[in-house]
C-alpha cells in the first residue's frame, strides 16, 4: 500500500523504521511542527521528521490537520493509508476520509483501558500488572474505534514509563506492519470496542509529579516511575524544585529485598524526613521509609542522592522534603 505514517516523538520511530523496512511504501510523513527544545531553546524537527529527513521522505507538519492546505497536499498524494503512532493531534473527519483504508493508529494500551495521551504513565501509576499495544480504525470520538489488533506486555516491578514505552514501541511497530499487510490482504475485519472497562488517561502534568510524602511508599514509588522520564518527579528543597529518579525500598543493615509496600519497619522516619547511612539517603513516607536513588538539584546535573547529600550545608536530620 501507499502510506502516509503520522508521528512525532522518539517513541514513534521504531514504527517508521519497520514501515521502510515493510513491503508498503511510505510516500510521506505527517509531524507536528518545529518546536523549542533543550535549554538554549533553539527550534528543532521532531525526531519522526529527523528520520523522516534521513531517508529523504517529504515531511509535512501542519499546526493543525484541518488546514485546508494540509488536506489538499494529502488529497494529492493519495494514500491507500494513514497509519499513525504518538502524532499528537486530533484528526477532523475531512481528514479521515481521504485514505481509502482509513488512518489506522497503534496505541499503547488494551484498549478500551487507558484512553487517552498518556496510556503507559497511567498503567504504572495505577499499578497494573499488563498492559499492552492496540491498533484501531481512527473514528472522531478519542480512541474509540474498532480493533485490529492487540499485543500484551507484562509490566516489571521497576518499570518507569520510559522502559515500558521503549519495549511496546518496538513490539507495537510489528503490530501495526502486520495489521497493514492484513488490511491489504483482506484477511482482518475491525471489531468495536467493548463498552465496559473504558478508562482514560489524560497527560501527566508537573503537578501530578509533585511527590506528598505522607503517601505510602508504594503510591510513591508508582509515582516517581510513572512520571520517569516525563514529566518527571520532584519535590521541595530549600525553596526550589529537586528532581527525583526512582527510589529504592528501605533496606536495614542490607537486608534482603522489601516490597515497598510492606508494611512500617523499625527504622520509622517521618514523611519527608530524610536520614543518610551508609552511604545511601533514605526519606520517610506515609508507611515505610524508601531509599532515594539519582536526584537532579535545579539548574544542576543529575547525580547519587548520596553525592547530593554530602553537599547539603544543613545536616539531614534537620532536612524535611516536601
Amino acid at each position: 500500500m501507499r502510506l502516509v505514517f503520522a508521528g512525532t516523538p522518539e517513541a514513534a520511530l521504531p514504527t517508521l523504521r519497520a514501515l521502510l523496512a515493510s513491503r508498503h511504501t511510505v510516500a510521506a510523513v505527517v509531524t507536528r511542527p518545529d518546536a523549542p527544545a533543550g535549554r538554549g531553546r533553539r527550534m528543532e524537527p521532531s525526531p519522526v521528521a529527523v528520520l523522516a529527513d534521513e531517508f529523504g521522505i517529504t515531511t509535512i507538519k501542519p499546526i493543525r490537520p484541518n488546514e485546508p492546505w494540509f488536506q489538499a497536499e494529502l488529497r494529492a498524494i493519495a494514500p491507500d493509508c494513514c497509519p499513525v503512532t504518538a502524532y499528537g493531534a486530533l484528526l477532523p473527519q475531512s481528514a479521515l476520509d481521504i485514505p481509502r483504508y482509513g488512518w489506522v493508529n497503534l496505541h499503547f494500551s488494551v484498549l478500551p483501558a487507558w484512553r487517552g495521551a498518556a496510556p503507559v504513565q497511567h498503567a504504572v501509576l495505577r499499578g497494573d500488572d499488563i498492559t499492552g499495544a492496540t491498533t484501531f480504525q481512527i473514528v472522531k470520538a478519542l480512541d474509540a474505534g474498532p480493533v485490529f489488533g492487540t499485543l500484551t506486555e507484562p509490566i516489571r516491578p521497576t518499570d518507569t514509563s520510559g522502559d515500558l514505552l521503549e519495549r511496546l514501541a518496538i513490539a507495537g511497530a510489528d503490530l501495526l506492519v502486520r495489521t497493514l499487510d492484513a488490511i491489504e490482504d483482506g484477511t482482518v475485519s475491525a471489531v468495536e470496542q467493548p463498552t465496559e472497562g473504558i478508562s482514560f488517561a489524560p497527560k501527566l502534568t508537573p503537578a501530578d509529579a509533585h511527590v506528598d510524602w505522607k503517601l505510602p511508599a508504594h503510591l510513591i514509588d508508582r509515582q516517581i516511575r510513572a512520571c520517569t522520564p516525563d514529566p518527571g518527579a520532584w519535590t521541595d528543597f530549600e525553596a526550589a524544585r529537586l528532581k527525583l529518579y526512582p527510589v529504592l525500598p528501605y533496606l536495614p543493615g542490607g537486608a534482603a529485598f522489601v516490597p515497598p509496600d510492606a508494611g512500617p519497619n523499625a527504622t520509622a522516619l517521618a514523611p519527608g524526613e530524610l536520614r543518610v547511612e551508609r552511604g545511601a539517603v533514605y526519606v520517610g513516607t506515609g508507611s515505610r521509609p524508601v531509599r532515594l536513588g539519582d536526584v537532579q538539584p535545579q539548574g544542576k546535573r543529575r547525580m547519587p542522592a548520596a553525592d547530593w547529600a554530602r553537599g547539603l550545608r544543613a545536616a539531614p536530620a534537620a532536612i524535611r522534603l516536601g
